[in-house]
């Protein structure tokens, strides 16, 4: 089966080259009445910035797959009568938002990306350097010295995507999280009956009373020893540490429902323990196939700590009670 092409980029990798500050001038007055003035030399001009901006109609790092070397303008040198050189233009790149910038040689994440028009300096430009009329003393009337810009710095820089949205969609591949976003929102997620159908995040805007919404993340499906990078492994699971709130579709039709629920937590876990802070929901998908005697079975054996609904996407039962759960655990 040949693969689709993606258009969804979650993880890049640049190299980032800042701009030259502009050299001091060495200059001297000289006009028609001034043959032998003081130093009037300029500044030179700052180097361009890097700079990462939060653009809220992105959603994928894909532009950045395709252009690997992003640098920034040197800044102008200084001249006479205290110009001051021209800065450099500062290159801004957009990134969607969910964006973290990591150094690629220590490996520290630098800063993240969260609010649309966010602006974050990833390399600063060298700054410029300063003309010989600041170096004029009671010792030193005509000095001949203005210095040198700062050089430019540059280095590679890793961007990854962490998916922002109120509530990210938990469970083992063909548990139904595709057609449940499907059928709540205007997403539309390709639809299969065989694993890893979603091998992106998809994002849906699900809408709710009085003109409200929320937005939900299915994620591709969890298997076990997804933390060590099994199946599609760490690539999505980082997608859900960004998420409030995590919804757990378990199927009703699975061999052993506590089971699998236990085997989704101990991935998070395992990846993350902190994901175990987040509010949980636990749906039983494909319910339509269960009768009041089932379902008062398999509630007895749920986690009586977590709320839990019964839900069906195809007759499209439990929804609306589903949607009012998840606001409420929202706000």
């Amino acid at each position: 089966m040949k693969v689709k092409h993606s258009n969804f980029v979650d993880y890049v990798k640049i190299f980032c080259r800042s701009g030259r500050g502009g050299a001091g001038s060495s200059h001297f007055l000289r006009d028609r009445t001034t043959a032998k003035g003081g130093p009037d030399g300029g500044d030179g001009g700052r180097g361009g910035h890097i700079i990462l901006r939060g653009n809220k109609q992105m959603w994928t790092l894909l532009p950045l797959k395709y252009t690997k070397h992003i640098f920034a303008d040197h800044g102008g040198g200084g001249s006479g009568n205290h110009s001051s050189g021209k800065d450099g233009e500062d290159r801004i790149i957009e990134v969607p938002l969910g964006t973290i910038a990591k150094d690629v040689e220590t490996g520290k994440t630098l800063f993240e990306i969260t609010d649309n028009n966010e602006e974050q300096i990833l390399l600063k430009g060298g700054i410029g350097g300063r003309g010989n009329s600041h170096f004029k003393s009671s010792t030193n009337q005509s000095p001949h010295y203005s210095q040198p810009g700062i050089d430019v710095t540059e280095g590679w820089f890793v961007l990854e995507l962490k998916v922002l949205a109120d509530i990210g969609l938990v469970g083992f591949p063909n548990a139904g999280k595709s057609t449940l976003l499907s059928v709540l929102s205007a997403a539309k997620p390709q639809i299969a009956n065989y694993p890893f159908t979603t091998l992106v995040p998809n994002l849906g805007i699900v809408q709710y009373r009085n003109h409200k919404s929320f937005i939900m993340a299915d994620i591709p499906g969890i298997i076990e020893g997804a933390a060590e990078g099994k199946g599609l492994g760490l690539r999505f699971l980082r997608h859900i540490e960004r998420n409030s709130s995590l919804l757990f579709i378990i199927p009703s039709d699975s061999d052993d429902i506590n089971k699998e629920y236990e085997i989704l937590i101990l991935e998070l876990q395992k990846y993350n323990p902190e994901l175990l802070d987040k509010q949980r929901i636990i749906a039983i998908s494909k319910s339509d196939m269960l009768d009041q005697e089932l379902m008062d079975e398999i509630s007895s054996n749920l986690p009586k700590d977590i709320p839990f609904i019964f839900i069906s996407s195809i007759n499209q039962h439990g929804l609306t009670e589903l949607k009012d759960l998840i606001w409420k655990q929202l706000n």
